[in-house]
């Protein structure tokens, strides 16, 4: 992808949330975590490379004590669609009987939060709550009754960019949250 082709994406792409709605959900979300897990001291986890912008966002507005580590996985890479996760990193910080929460930028498919959610249990996690930016609503899911504990918001069956989300790798860096158009 060019530059042009990329400004023109940003250029066309429909707003779904501005920068200042997404800032008020992500405090919105912060209020809600901060009260479930406030006592837990819980590892958050962040899923890369989508969850880095929401994380880096939610985290100075939790208001409690928490250790930070991060996993590495993906389905897509620089693709638009994606099939089997591939681990680049694990998480490094002990599991073991700690409560987790998982921070990823979108729940689409489901596959890659299920099965880092899974892991975490494996590794002995007593707890794992996960939270999401957008949860995307479709019939393709491949675990259907999969829902974030916590989802800032519900959109149709879009390309999303922005906030963390990408394009082709290109605007994860968007400040806003965008939809390609005509996808």
């Amino acid at each position: 992808m060019t530059v042009e082709e990329a400004n023109r994406l940003l250029a066309e792409a429909d707003v779904v949330l501005s920068e200042q709605e997404v800032t008020a959900v992500i405090g919105r979300m912060a209020n809600d975590i901060s009260a479930r897990l406030g006592m837990l001291q819980p590892i958050v986890m962040c899923v890369m490379n989508g969850g880095l912008v929401f994380a880096g966002q939610l985290l100075t507005k939790l208001r409690f004590p928490l250790e930070v580590d991060y996993v590495h996985a993906t389905r897509y890479g620089y693709e638009t669609t994606g099939f089997e996760l591939t681990w680049l990193v694990r998480p490094r910080t002990e599991l073991r009987d700690r409560a987790v929460l998982l921070l990823d930028d979108i729940i689409d498919e489901g596959v890659t939060l299920a099965t880092i959610a899974d892991y975490c249990y494996q590794e002995g996690a007593k707890e794992v709550v996960t939270a999401v930016l957008i949860d995307k609503r479709h019939e393709r899911k491949l675990f259907p009754e999969l829902r974030a504990d916590f989802a800032g918001i519900e959109t149709g069956d879009r390309f999303l960019f922005g906030y963390g989300l990408d394009y082709k790798g290109y605007w994860r860096n968007a400040p806003g949250i965008y939809a390609v158009k005509g996808l």
